[in-house]
């Protein structure tokens, strides 16, 4: 009953003409964002950020999720109508979105994207705030060594429950852990990793460095991969979108399977990517007899827009109550509240209400917004996709390296941009996963000065990690989920290996 009465509050807050501006530009932005291929929401996020600074924290919140949520359908569009996903999570999307809008049903497609989309969406905020009191004041109990065992849970639950290989994603998580350290160590006072150049001695940037990783990075590769835009009919026919929102009742089942995969995966480090294509799998597996999916399924829409759109809803959860981003995006958005000076974490609700409320209740007007805009936008933004991508290309790469630029108007960024950019790419190209990285630079700050105090607390002793059953369960938590798939996958190889051998 206390969430309901803040919520109201909240929605006081964000049903402003100000704030409801806000969410229409946001997610014409983030539309335009997940549309373009080569930037994406973390990119996109991150080169807002800078734009913010000048505004408060509610409306500079409202501005950046919403932007989020925009990419995240405009990533739809580009899926369905062109076969590009326009975001790694609309990869499942194109297996039966685009067969279907190939046999002229274009709109049917889309509709059911962006219905079961929004529905995804409303789940995940429900479920949102439902739980965020509980998650914040079960928090209040955390010390140093407890909030080191949720940092070191994130990591773990990272390497083993994320789609890359174990070892990739370690490799990740140190060179983020590494890049955290650069500049001065709060705690000794010495410079770390600065090699005699004075730009790092205040460490450096996330914001430019994910600008490079998401930006620079995937325009490399889209440029390699020798992008051709081939789209079809994108008209919508407003007597069909009526005729798809009917259907909806009778995929209820997906529906609500894909939103639990996606709330699970959200509020764990899965993400949007991995609950979209878990979702897809299980739609496959609990489809009738004779279903052939790959041809224009209606399912094989809905349940990876679901469970996307659940799941990058839900990692907003313990980015707010725990200060622990389960996503990219999450991370860029905790480092903006960071830079605004708002710390993540149980104070936040205590001390910040009207902000976290007002987000809230930000998350179901603009999500609505968003259903609404893109329908009306298709046409538009599958006309901007027809521009060559000689002309797209060089615009996106002056847009990051401004970006960059804006973050603390230095030239030594641009080079960092640069850098990175080519990080991205190989590391793209090497299959290795830049979550982590980014997650890892967001934290390791934070990580590395609760371990400092757990080890002043207990006078250098490990046994504090273990001292009491929350701090203790936390890390049987975190070992399990490191060692436990690892376990399940050898097991699984040694069956295979003794089949082969019995058959031999």
């Amino acid at each position: 009953m206390a969430n309901f009465e803040l919520l109201m509050q909240g929605f006081g807050i964000a049903l402003t003409p100000t704030h409801i501006l806000l969410m229409v530009v946001g997610v014409l932005l983030g539309l335009i964002v997940g549309v373009l291929p080569g930037l994406g929401a973390p990119n996109g996020v991150s080169l807002l950020i800078p734009l913010t600074f000048s505004m408060d924290p509610v409306s500079a919140i409202i501005l950046l999720a919403s932007m989020y949520w925009g990419a995240l359908f405009g990533g739809s569009t580009t899926s369905i109508l062109f076969n590009i996903p326009g975001e790694p999570s609309s990869v499942a999307t194109t297996f039966d979105g685009y067969p279907l809008a190939r046999t002229g049903q274009s709109t049917r497609a889309l509709t059911f994207a962006f219905v079961s989309a929004g529905m995804g969406a409303l789940i995940g905020v429900i479920v949102i705030t439902l739980l965020s009191s509980w998650a914040a004041n079960f928090a209040l109990r955390f010390g140093a060594p407890e909030y080191f065992a949720v940092y070191f849970l994130a990591f773990c639950a990272f390497i083993g429950m994320g789609s890359a290989a174990p070892l990739k994603t370690v490799v990740s998580l140190g060179l983020g852990l590494l890049l955290s350290t650069v500049g001065m160590d709060t705690v000794t006072g010495s410079l770390r990793l600065t090699f005699g150049f004075d730009e790092l001695i205040s460490g450096i940037s996330f914001l430019v460095v994910v600008i490079g990783l998401f930006g620079i990075g995937e325009l490399l590769a889209t440029v390699q991969d020798g992008l051709r835009f081939r789209g079809v009919s994108s008209r919508i026919d407003p007597r069909d979108v009526f005729k798809t929102i009917c259907e909806m009742p009778r995929y209820y089942a997906t529906v609500i399977r894909s939103a639990l995969v996606g709330i699970w995966m959200g509020i764990t480090p899965g993400g949007p990517t991995a609950a979209s294509f878990m979702s897809y799998g299980l739609a496959r597996q609990w489809s009738k007899p004779g279903a052939k999916f790959g041809t224009g399924r209606p399912e094989g829409i809905i349940a990876p827009e679901t469970a996307d759109h659940s799941a990058g809803t839900c990692a907003m959860l313990p980015m707010l109550a725990l200060g622990v981003p389960s996503s990219a995006t999450a991370a860029v958005m905790m480092g903006g509240l960071m830079i605004w000076g708002l710390t993540p974490g149980p104070m936040l609700f205590t001390t910040k209400p009207d902000f976290v409320w007002g987000l809230i209740a930000s998350m179901y007007v603009a999500n609505i917004v968003g259903v609404i805009l893109v329908l009306l936008t298709v046409p538009m933004f599958a006309a901007l996709l027809r521009i060559p991508f000689t002309i797209i290309g060089p615009m996106i790469i002056a847009i990051c390296f401004v970006g960059g630029y804006t973050v603390a108007n230095s030239t030594f960024d641009l080079w960092v941009v640069l850098i990175f950019g080519v990080v991205g790419f190989i590391f793209n190209k090497l299959e290795f996963p830049l979550a982590p990285l980014v997650l890892a630079m967001v934290l390791g700050d934070k990580a590395e000065e609760s371990f400092y105090q757990s080890m002043i607390v207990s006078d250098g002793s490990l046994g504090v990690f273990f001292s009491n059953y929350l701090v203790g369960g936390i890390m049987v938590v975190a070992l399990g989920l490191l060692v436990v798939p690892q376990l399940s996958k050898l097991i699984s190889h040694i069956k295979r290996r003794e089949k082969v051998d019995s058959a031999a």
